[in-house]
Formats: C-alpha cells, sequence, structure tokens
C-alpha cells in the first residue's frame, strides 16, 4: 500500500526556516509527478509546486519567492524548502503524488496524498 509521510514542520518564529520532508512508501517517486499544497485555517487548499517525472518544475501563482522545492532520487524524497517564514505561510502543508502530468491544481486528481504537516509561524 502507498503512503506518504510528510516531516519537518512545527512552530517557529518570523524569519526562520523550515524544510519539509516528504517520503514514500511502496512507491518510487521519480515515476511520478509530486505537488506540495498548503491550506491555511478558512482557506481553499493552495498550490505551492510540483516536480514532474521530467525534472521540470511547475510553480503555483502565489508562490513566495523564499520557497523552493526539490527531489532527491538516491533517498527517495522531495522536499519544501521555505525561508524567511511569516506568519502567512501559517498552514498545514501536503504532498500528493499522480501517474499524469503536473499541476498545481488542488482540485485534480491526484493519487495520493499526505497526511498533512502543520507549520505555524508566531511570535
Amino acid at each position: 500500500q502507498v503512503q506518504l509521510v510528510e516531516s519537518g514542520g512545527g512552530l517557529v518564529q518570523p524569519g526562520s526556516s523550515l524544510k519539509l520532508s516528504c517520503i514514500p512508501w511502496n512507491l518510487n517517486l521519480i515515476s511520478v509527478s509530486v505537488a506540495w499544497f498548503r491550506q491555511a485555517p478558512g482557506k481553499d487548499r493552495e498550490g505551492l509546486f510540483c516536480y514532474g517525472v521530467d525534472d521540470i518544475v511547475t510553480q503555483g501563482s502565489a508562490v513566495p519567492g523564499r520557497f523552493d522545492v526539490s527531489r532527491d532520487t538516491h533517498r527517495n524524497a522531495a522536499y519544501l524548502q521555505m525561508r524567511a517564514l511569516e506568519p502567512e505561510d501559517t498552514a498545514v502543508y501536503y504532498c500528493a503524488v499522480r501517474q499524469g502530468s503536473c499541476s498545481t491544481d488542488a482540485k485534480a486528481t491526484w493519487d495520493f496524498w499526505g497526511q498533512g504537516t502543520q507549520v505555524t509561524v508566531s511570535s
């Protein structure tokens, strides 16, 4: 059974950095599109990045320039690097995968979702 496990979230002060991880069980990330989303309280889930099988990264329209995405094929993991965090970045962050093409549309069909990791930015 495929599972995605996110980790790396937490409570941090404004200006801090966090690196979130997405590690799959029973799935090789090199064979799928891997996307990152976030959902802030009271808001819709929004797409941040999608890392495609062709190594091309699709970026969502509202992604802060402080964020970056990467994939490590040796570790079979995907990462979301976030710098200079602001209170507005407070959200649950998710990764998702699918066999199809890349997308940052949270309402698109995704094969598997992780459980999410909470990021809270507060002084």
